[in-house]
């Protein structure tokens, strides 16, 4: 199982919110490249990077941090989401060096986007569903739809989707354990792989989702507890290497 420490960007700098408010932001870092450096260090293999304000304006906004990030991380690949919407800002991005594009908003108000998107990009588009209660959240969070997240996921299993990032928007920020079980049997409704979001507080929460990863779990994004140390990241980087290793022998 793959941790995802998490990025978010807010006017250039490294933050974190309470259940997706953008009013109730945490600066950790003013400097996301330097924060980048420090994730690779502790030997993170991917690194989850969401542009905020391009979330909420439909476009990127904050370029130069997501740039600035992309060179510290180096050879580990990127994974970005926020505010990409169209097959132009796809392009623009995978050819700066994200390895893989989130798609959230767009892959429901324009699924057939997200289909040509993995058409033209094999293996570079992931789904992100954001849901609270159960429900697709979208537009920076800031609306509630009326579909479901399964619903949702079910539309992309044919379409070539890398992977579908699941975040329970009441568990983000919170540092009150994921919702595991909710996660857990979205994967087993999918062929897709699901990515965890939201929630991650502990070592004892990594461990938890690396239990589950038979169900379809391939990996856990934390954010907060990395930044208040509640999370260790050298210890769970270090669990997850021996699992990986323990499993494969």
């Amino acid at each position: 199982m793959i941790l995802f420490p998490a990025i978010d960007l807010k006017d250039g700098q490294c933050v974190r919110l309470l259940k997706g408010d953008m009013n109730k932001a945490t600066v950790f870092n003013d400097s996301p490249g330097r924060q980048a450096g420090l994730f690779v260090a502790a030997g993170c293999r991917w690194l989850h990077v969401v542009d905020l304000n391009g979330a909420f304006a439909g476009q990127p906004v904050n370029e130069a941090a997501v740039e600035a990030i992309i060179t510290a991380a180096g050879e580990t690949p990127v994974q970005l989401g926020g505010g990409i919407r169209d097959l132009s800002t796809i392009e623009f991005w995978l050819e700066k060096g994200v390895a893989r594009v989130i798609l959230g908003t767009v892959a429901l108000r324009d699924p057939e986007l997200v289909r040509k998107a993995c058409t033209e990009f094999p293996g570079r588009i992931a789904v992100g569903i954001d849901a609270r209660d159960g429900m697709v959240a979208v537009e920076g969070w800031a609306e509630t739809s009326r579909v479901t997240a399964l619903d949702l996921a079910l539309r992309f299993e044919d379409a070539g989707v890398d992977a579908i990032i699941h975040t329970d928007i009441d568990r983000d920020g919170v540092l009150k354990g994921p919702n595991l079980e909710a996660t857990a049997a979205l994967a087993e409704s999918l062929t897709t792989p699901v990515i965890l979001s939201g929630g991650i507080s502990s070592l004892e929460d990594v461990r938890a989702v690396a239990a589950q990863a038979h169900r379809g779990i391939i990996g856990a994004i934390s954010g907060r507890a990395l930044y208040d140390g509640r999370l260790d990241l050298h210890a769970a980087v270090a669990m997850l290497h021996a699992a990986d290793t323990e499993g494969s022998a």
